[in-house]
């Protein structure tokens, strides 16, 4: 439903749903950041849009009181603000988004509201405009490409099932499939299982493997492993470089393909890597996705993004108010991403 009323504050709510947290932001029309919250994962796709979103309302609630309003009361008007922009991961498909804006809409939260997936986001928060690519690798992997006219290059992302590999949770399960292999020799030996083991303190990696089974070891906690398996790369252990290799080597896929049905592959162009893993900047990751794009689109301009991603759904959402004549022009974009340590992209 569209909400209208003179009350609300000018400004945008921007959300950024990922797989492990939830960021939350009030934004006012001049960039200013006035209210901020985080929460847990956020998993529509488990529990479905309306209940997805229900789960958002404290968030909501909090930074409206951060910023001194109240949600339907006296100092806030039927609405919060002007416009939600929702960035949100496992926002995979159109009927997803179409779903998850429609119950963000029946909220009491804006005038209008726009849901993309979080992808999306990223790619905003590296570029100055809707143009280039965006690969994140964090909890998944997933890829998109826009061009000014609105053209844009997707990925299902649903993933093994359509074609996925890696992410930190792929990494993770794929370090201990090899571990756990090497332990009972069906698989070559590597530094990955005592590692592993020793991380959790536990004798062995299948040690770990029943203790999460058993849910001694939380399952949340397989993320970690994508540290030890940098580590025993950087040590020199085969099987964790040649995983980080092929991380890059997807990596680089994603980007190239969505280069290529955008028709980008031949001017510059901003690509955008970001998410977890890529934003912890391990130099055998990052050297390897810029050689092999460098070879494979030469005039990529590889850059990667640190600051929150919630930066990003912001920045989406002071586009529109600037489109519709609200403000959001460019002095309140720098004085958000001023907000925001790190919130100019990185040459990659």
């Amino acid at each position: 439903m569209d909400h209208h009323d003179t009350e609300q504050l000018a400004g945008v709510l921007a959300i950024d749903a990922g797989n492990s947290k939830t960021d939350v932001t009030l934004v006012g029309a001049d960039g200013s950041v006035l209210g901020s919250a985080r929460g847990g994962g956020f998993h529509p796709q488990l529990e479905g849009a309306e209940a997805a979103i229900a789960g958002l309302v404290p968030l909501v609630e909090a930074v409206a009181a951060e910023a001194g309003l109240r949600l339907g009361g006296p100092h806030s008007g039927p609405v919060l603000t002007s416009h939600v922009s929702a960035c949100l991961a496992n926002a995979d498909l159109p009927i997803e988004e179409q779903r998850l804006q429609a119950a963000i809409a029946a909220r009491p939260w804006s005038v209008s509201s726009a849901v993309s997936n979080d992808t999306f986001g990223l790619l905003r928060a590296g570029t100055e405009g809707p143009r280039g690519v965006a690969v994140v690798c964090g909890a998944g992997i997933n890829c998109v490409g826009l061009l000014p006219d609105g053209r844009t290059a997707r990925f299902p992302a649903l993933g093994t099932l359509t074609g996925d590999w890696g992410g930190g949770g792929g990494l993770a399960a794929e370090s201990m499939w090899h571990a756990a292999r090497a332990e009972d020799g069906r698989g070559r030996p590597t530094g990955l299982a005592p590692a592993i083991a020793a991380h959790f303190g536990l004798p062995s990696a299948n040690a770990v493997a029943e203790a999460m089974h058993l849910g001694l070891v939380e399952r949340e906690r397989l993320h970690e492993i994508v540290r030890v398996l940098f580590t025993e790369a950087r040590a020199g252990d085969a099987t964790a470089l040649e995983l980080i290799d092929r991380q890059a080597d997807e990596i680089t896929r994603l980007a190239v393909i969505a280069l290529t049905r955008l028709d980008l592959l031949t001017e510059p162009t901003p690509v955008v890597l970001g998410g977890g893993v890529l934003a912890s900047r391990q130099p055998l990751l990052i050297d390897n996705v810029i050689a092999r794009l460098s070879a494979a689109a030469p005039l990529a301009e590889p850059r990667i993004v640190v600051a929150p991603p919630v930066l990003g759904a912001a920045l989406l959402g002071l586009d529109h108010l600037a489109a519709t004549g609200h403000g959001g022009g460019p002095a309140a974009q720098r004085r958000l991403r001023a907000a925001y340590p790190a919130g100019q992209p990185i040459a990659a």
